[in-house]
């Protein structure tokens, strides 16, 4: 038997093999300008694989132009777009990681404010700053909240051209060298908001009872997975409950789970909640440390998919407990990655698997193991 803490085991999907459990996971940086990465996303996402981290996602990405969240996410609507997402990926497999792309339309929270400006709806102050309005799209016409815009309902034809642009934006991932791609359901996005009663009230095949609801998901996922290598893992982002009695519930996303699996997708990716409003959390429950884990537990045990865990997961102990126990497979590092970048490395040294900085770049490895020896120099009087 291994010492080896679960969270530092490699783990391998398909024919990829990620180092770790650790996987820093897809946080929109609302900083890319006409769907192009810029060098803000270079550095920001570089230093998560300099930091030890085993899988690192690039953040939403938009498969049409108006399916962007803001006017600053990123996208893989056009093949002018593959070259910035290239750099992300060579360099984060030149330091050990494996890049991983999420791709997905915003659907009725399309085209809304940086969040740093309202988080909302556009208004004539962001009009001032160039970021115009579009219209949104979504299953029905039915807005996000109150004073939101009124979306217009996606027609047969509209859905045919959306996965043909999801399968085209899956070609431009694999080209810009991705080992992972991410189908994003979850948050009250347009794929979300197809699975939730509470925003889809279409009586065609595309809505109804939750065969009809998870049609759309379901077909997405499975035009990716044709699109994506065979070798190549496919992950699929859930909100795994809506919050509401009357929205997606855990036994549904249970039920999905079961249908992705059979189509190849390789990973449930397990949140909650968004189908309101602009909170990613919102009426998910409480928010305290791991309070999404049980979702995650329930697709893995249930439906016998692997899954991730994510949400408030902050410390190693917290980790190693959840991937010990069987709850997940993988454990996803959001905020406190930007609050410590370094943060798999650090957690390799409280996990006692690195007492030497052995697992750290050389060009700064070296320089703290030199520290460590001579520390009484570091030292005040």
């Amino acid at each position: 038997m291994t010492d080896t803490p679960r969270l530092f085991r490699p783990i391998t999907l398909r024919g990829i093999t990620a180092r770790n459990r650790v996987v820093i996971s897809p946080m929109c940086q609302y900083a890319a300008h006409e769907g192009h990465l810029e060098d803000w996303h270079l550095v920001n996402l570089g230093r998560f694989a300099m930091g030890g981290a085993g899988i690192v996602f690039t953040e939403a990405t938009a498969v049409q132009k108006d399916g962007r969240i803001t006017h600053g996410c990123p996208g893989l609507w056009a093949d002018s777009q593959i070259i910035g997402h290239a750099r992300v990926a060579q360099f984060a497999l030149a330091h050990g990681a494996i890049p991983a792309v999420q791709l997905g339309h915003a659907g009725r929270k399309s085209g809304m404010q940086r969040p740093w400006f309202g988080n909302g709806p556009l208004t004539e102050a962001d009009f001032a700053r160039g970021d115009m309005p579009w219209r949104p799209v979504g299953p029905s016409e039915i807005p996000v909240a109150e004073g939101w815009p009124v979306p217009h309902a996606l027609t047969e034809e509209d859905i045919a051209a959306l996965i043909a642009d999801f399968v085209a934006a899956t070609r431009r991932a694999g080209a810009a060298g991705y080992k992972i791609v991410e189908v994003h359901g979850a948050h009250g996005y347009l794929l979300h908001s197809f699975l939730s009663p509470l925003s889809n009230k279409r009586t065609d095949r595309y809505g109804g009872d939750r065969e009809g609801r998870m049609r759309l998901a379901l077909e997405v996922a499975e035009a990716v997975r044709a699109a994506w290598p065979e070798e190549l893992p496919v992950f699929f982002r859930i909100s795994a409950v809506d919050g509401d009695p009357q929205g997606w519930t855990l036994p549904d996303t249970v039920e999905l789970a079961k249908r992705m699996k059979a189509l190849g997708v390789d990973v449930m990716d397990c949140s909650s909640s968004g189908i309101a409003g602009a909170a990613t959390a919102a009426g998910g429950g409480k928010r305290q440390p791991g309070f999404q884990v049980p979702f995650a537990e329930a697709v893995r045990q249930e439906a016998e998919l692997s899954t991730m865990a994510v949400g408030l997961i902050t410390h190693p102990e917290q980790a190693e407990e959840i991937l010990a126990t069987g709850k997940a497979d993988l454990i996803a590092i959001g905020r406190e990655a930007l609050v410590d970048p370094m943060w798999a490395l650090h957690a390799a040294q409280t996990l006692g698997h690195d007492t030497d900085y052995g697992t750290w770049p050389a060009q700064s490895g070296w320089w703290l193991a030199v520290r460590d020896k001579t520390s009484d120099l570091y030292r005040p009087e």
